[in-house]
């Protein structure tokens, strides 16, 4: 009788016992100024508790015993293990701001500043980007990449002109095309194509129908880096009347230093 009795009462005393020798850990979850981070989510590595942090920045975790690993991830943030030696109580966990705060752009006269810190609108366009439909005008690759940006072709044959505006029309009889500057210096897009060819009327039917495109084109797409499409007067303060349609900023590879001498094909 007495061994059923205990027997019964097993299962609830083991769980007592689990629980007793669990560790509650108390700790705080803060960034490089010491400002708490709301919302940090902090899990045990391999278990499937956890806990989040409260308006300031706190959390309460029931540990299993034997040390641990914490993982704390927060947004914006640089994820982070932290290990925990069987017995502590209280840990304090600072969390480095990741890469997507500190993400830069090229600005006006090829400066780079934080994205984030800056008083108008940019667009950057990855050269990966760039390379991935190929085309043979560099222009006709910035469609559909940059929110604001129009592109169009005049035509469909190999090497002809495109057109690109952005934020739409700002004159109705003079240049709406955007400045384009590579690597700092200010470059011409001009179309050399007469406008009577375009429409056909000039010429033998040869010369009305041959599009001598845009000097843009000439640029390799495999030698872009990155793209950074200024827009509005404000982004383009720095150009003056030039830039009163907006910049797009070609930025081109440059060779980096290696310590060992490496071949790639």
């Amino acid at each position: 009788m007495h061994a059923k009795k205990f027997l019964a009462t097993l299962p609830a005393l083991l769980s007592a016992l689990a629980l007793w020798s669990q560790t509650v850990l108390q700790g705080t979850v803060v960034n490089s100024d010491a400002e708490p981070l709301i919302g940090a989510t902090v899990l045990v590595k391999g278990a499937t508790r956890g806990a989040t942090t409260d308006a300031n920045g706190a959390f309460t975790l029931d540990l299993p015993p034997g040390d641990q690993v914490l993982l704390v991830s927060y947004t914006g943030y640089g994820s982070r293990e932290v290990s925990v030696r069987t017995g502590m109580r209280a840990v304090e966990i600072i969390l480095e701001e990741g890469v997507t705060l500190r993400e830069t752009v090229v600005t006006a006269l090829g400066i780079t500043r934080s994205e984030k810190s800056l008083g108008y609108a940019i667009a950057q366009v990855a050269g990966e980007d760039m390379t991935r439909v190929r085309d043979a005008n560099l222009v006709n690759q910035l469609a559909g990449r940059a929110a604001g940006v129009t592109v169009i072709g005049s035509s469909g044959n190999l090497g002809s002109s495109a057109r690109v505006t952005i934020r739409g029309l700002r004159s109705i009889s003079g240049n709406n095309q955007p400045l384009f500057v590579v690597d700092g210096v200010p470059m011409d897009n001009s179309n050399f194509t007469h406008p009577w060819q375009v429409v056909g009327g000039y010429g033998s039917l040869e010369e009305s129908q041959f599009d001598y495109g845009n000097a843009i084109q000439d640029i390799n797409p495999n030698d872009i880096e990155t793209v950074s499409v200024l827009k509005g007067q404000a982004a383009a303060a720095l150009y003056g009347s030039r830039g009163a349609n907006g910049v797009i900023m070609i930025t081109t590879k440059k060779a980096g230093r290696q310590d060992a001498a490496s071949v790639s094909r």
